[in-house]
């Protein structure tokens, strides 16, 4: 499998090629519901995430949402 190197909340991983931000997400066990995707410092939509490709080099902040009381 190739990979590609990303920034990824400020650290440079590796993660597999070709996927889109549901499929990074899906990668890192995260529920789509319960983040928010910075990429290259503009928030994705999450009805894109489907559609929105992951390329080598891409800026990804990761934000999640946390439930309190």
């Amino acid at each position: 499998m190739t990979e590609i190197d990303v920034e990824l909340n400020g650290e440079t991983r590796q993660i597999p090629s070709s996927l889109t931000l549901k499929g990074l997400l899906e990668h890192l066990e995260l529920d789509p519901r319960k983040v928010a995707v910075e990429r290259n410092l503009e928030i994705a939509p999450r009805d894109g995430y489907d559609s929105i490709r992951i390329e080598a080099g891409d800026r990804l902040e990761i934000v999640h949402f946390v439930g309190g009381g």
